[in-house]
C-alpha cells in the first residue's frame, strides 16, 4: 500500500511524494509525539504532551514522566496500528531521547525508532 509522505511534498517525478507502510507508521508515531494536546482543532486531546517537558527540570523524573506520556498516547491513538513493545526515555545532557519499539500490526514488522530533542 502507498501512503502520502510526511511532511507533504513533491517527489522526484513531480508527483505527490509517497511512502511505504514502515515509513508511514513511523510518521504517525512522530506526529503523536510532536503534537501537544490542544493543538488540533477537531481533536483537542490528540498528542502526547511530550514537548511540554522541554521546560521542566531535566532529571530522571522527567524521563519517567515522558515515558508514561508517550506510552499512553501511543496506546490511545495508534493502538490499532502498532503493538507497543517498549518505550525508553532518557535525559542525556541537554537532549531528551525517546526510543520506541513496536510491531506494525498490518505487516508484523518489528521496528525501533529514536527521536531526539533539546531540553532546557
Amino acid at each position: 500500500m502507498v501512503y502520502l509522505a510526511h511532511p507533504f511534498g513533491v517527489g522526484g517525478d513531480g508527483r505527490t511524494a509517497t511512502s511505504g507502510v514502515t515509513d508511514h507508521v513511523r510518521d504517525l508515531v512522530e506526529q503523536v509525539l510532536a503534537t501537544a494536546p490542544g493543538e488540533r482543532v477537531n481533536r483537542p486531546d490528540f498528542g502526547s504532551g511530550l514537548l511540554s517537558l522541554v521546560f521542566e527540570p531535566h532529571d530522571d523524573a522527567l524521563a519517567a514522566a515522558g515515558r508514561a506520556q508517550v506510552e499512553g498516547a501511543l496506546h490511545r491513538w495508534l493502538g490499532e496500528v502498532i503493538q507497543l513493545e517498549a518505550v525508553t526515555v532518557q535525559s542525556i545532557e541537554s537532549t531528551l531521547e525517546v526510543q520506541v519499539r513496536y510491531v506494525i500490526r498490518a505487516t508484523g514488522e518489528r521496528t525501533a525508532t529514536t527521536f531526539r530533542g533539546p531540553v532546557t
